[in-house]
């Protein structure tokens, strides 16, 4: 029954992800311009606050959720890479077809640190083109990466399309593997059956019977493979802390981690980590899990509640995590509080994307369920060759859903 009950998650998961390739809020056709746009006007120009109106509706013409000009407002102006780091204070661009706005690429400033040095970065967001104007597509990505005054450049949430965009514009996918796999594990076996049953729009005949079968099934199948992370013995204590809580303490350890490392990973710190994960409306609460050896801060991983209203499904994700030297105890640590915590919140599923292979591995003893993006969705390029040549390594990386606008968004 146990082998059964794999047999059928992969299945139901394999439907899942064809049906996302199909979604048109998921991607689109670049090519798929019409012949509307003849005799128009196409031009790109830099976006401005102006443009607020303009942008939020051609968001939610496409499926892209809420936005508010206070979230500009923190985007752009109360950013700590652009008052901390100088970075420019660009919005992004408008695609614009006879003086109406048809098309909106977003650049996010943001600083990571590399060898020791700081770099200037500016990642996508919001990338959304009306459906007769997609052929102009490739306009908008070009001019975000023609900018000169950043070091380096990130689409962490490329779409299939997008990803055929930046790939062709000469961007790089990220070389850490599986990063596009996604490692889950069910917390409520019921919930998460009833969710896959609607998404996947099994007729209400069956959906309640098959339901119930993938939750008895699962639950099997995860007593008998050990997919409940647990600790034998507890090496280290965890707490919880909410985001405002974060101070000095927090501020030292990621200032050491980042300088112990010749990887490229993004600026962390007590300011950064409230910019992130606590914007304005904020329909995606976060906490931090700290782990102590004794009174030393040893680690830390931020968890944000999510959820998918169109199926009732709800997410806990991991999404930062940062430990002293990459130890495996400590990655097991917090991801035994995370679930813990996940199921105190009342959320149905914890994931984790992303991270060095070190640290997937480190959770890979509790046999986590899979599932994959359509494509790799983070591309980079970087203004120095030789930054460039280097971040070709996957030993050059610490990429995760901290990066870019995979997480950062209300």
């Amino acid at each position: 029954m146990p082998g059964m009950g794999n047999k059928l998650t992969n299945a139901v998961l394999k439907r899942i992800r064809a049906r996302n390739e199909d979604s048109p809020a998921l991607s689109f056709n670049i090519s798929s311009g019409t012949r509307k746009n003849l005799g128009q006007r196409i031009s790109v120009r830099e976006a401005q606050f102006s443009d607020f109106p303009s942008v939020s509706a051609l968001g939610k013409r496409h499926g892209q959720g809420p936005d508010s000009i206070e979230n500009w407002e923190r985007l752009w102006r109360s950013n700590p890479a652009i008052h901390d780091g100088n970075a420019p204070a660009r919005i992004g661009w408008v695609l614009e077809a006879s003086g109406e706005v048809v098309g909106f690429l977003g650049g996010i400033p943001l600083l990571y640190d590399y060898e020791e040095k700081t770099l200037i970065a500016s990642a996508t967001c919001r990338f959304a083109v009306d459906p007769a104007y997609r052929a102009s597509s490739h306009l908008l990505m070009t001019s975000f990466l023609r900018q000169k005054d950043v070091d380096l450049l990130l689409n962490t949430t490329a779409t299939p399309s997008a990803g055929k965009i930046m790939t062709a514009l000469r961007a790089t996918q990220v070389p850490q593997r599986n990063y596009e796999t996604v490692l889950f594990w069910v917390l409520n076996a019921g919930q998460f059956s009833k969710a896959v049953s609607k998404k996947i729009g099994l007729p209400m005949s069956i959906k309640t019977p098959v339901s119930g079968v993938c939750a008895l099934l699962l639950k099997a199948e995860s007593t008998v493979r050990g997919r409940k992370p647990r600790l034998r013995k507890e090496q280290y204590r965890t707490e919880i802390r909410s985001i405002d809580e974060l101070g000095s303490e927090f501020d030292q350890f990621c200032s050491s981690q980042a300088y112990d490392t010749r990887r490229l990973m993004a600026r962390r710190s007590a300011e950064v980590q409230r910019w992130h994960f606590c914007p304005p409306e904020n329909r995606r609460p976060a906490r931090a899990l700290c782990a102590y050896a004794g009174d030393r801060l040893v680690g830390y991983a931020i968890v944000r509640d999510d959820v998918d209203e169109k199926v009732a499904l709800h997410r806990s994700i991991v999404a930062d995590l940062l430990v002293e030297k990459d130890m495996p105890e400590i990655v097991r640590s917090l991801i035994v509080a995370a679930h813990k915590s996940a199921v105190e919140n009342g959320s149905h599923v914890l994931e984790l994307m992303g991270f060095p292979s070190v640290i997937r591995d480190a959770v890979m003893t509790w046999n986590p369920y899979s599932r994959q993006y359509p494509s790799c969705p983070f591309f980079f390029r970087a203004r120095d060759k030789a930054i460039q040549e280097k971040l070709l390594s996957e030993s050059a990386w610490y990429a995760s859903q901290f990066d870019g606008d995979a997480t950062l968004w209300p």
